[in-house]
């Protein structure tokens, strides 16, 4: 029979975070999509309308919270999943170099977005 192989240990930080992150994740999501589809249809979602949502602290906060929870689960997940097919060595060193800048370059771009749709400005 096949062994099981992870790259996660069980009961590490990674798996840990990656468990919480995922449950983050099902609850933002039902959040969005119970007040973006089902309160307000999609005819009715305007530009005004989001800038106004993420004029608030708790919506801007949260949005941003999820973009880096959304990052941050996507990334180790692909990153496992590469490690779990074998990847090992340089590779391995230069594909977690390349997901981490991505990682940030995807943050920070959506951060901008976020704080350009709440009219925050520096």
């Amino acid at each position: 029979m096949a062994e099981r192989y992870s790259s996660f240990k069980p009961g590490g930080t990674l798996w840990l975070l990656q468990r919480v992150t995922a449950a983050f994740l099902v609850l933002v999501l039902a959040f969005h999509f119970f007040l973006l589809h089902f309160v307000n249809h999609a005819s009715e979602i305007t530009f005004a309308g989001s800038q106004y949502r993420m004029g608030t602290l708790s919506y801007y906060s949260l949005m941003v919270t999820f973009l880096i929870t959304a990052t941050f689960h996507g990334v180790n997940g692909v990153y496992n999943a590469l490690v779990n097919q074998g990847l090992d060595g340089t590779q391995k060193t230069a594909v977690k170099g390349v997901l981490i800048v991505a990682s940030v370059l995807l943050i920070a771009q959506g951060i901008r977005t976020a704080n350009a749709f709440a009219g925050i400005t520096f």
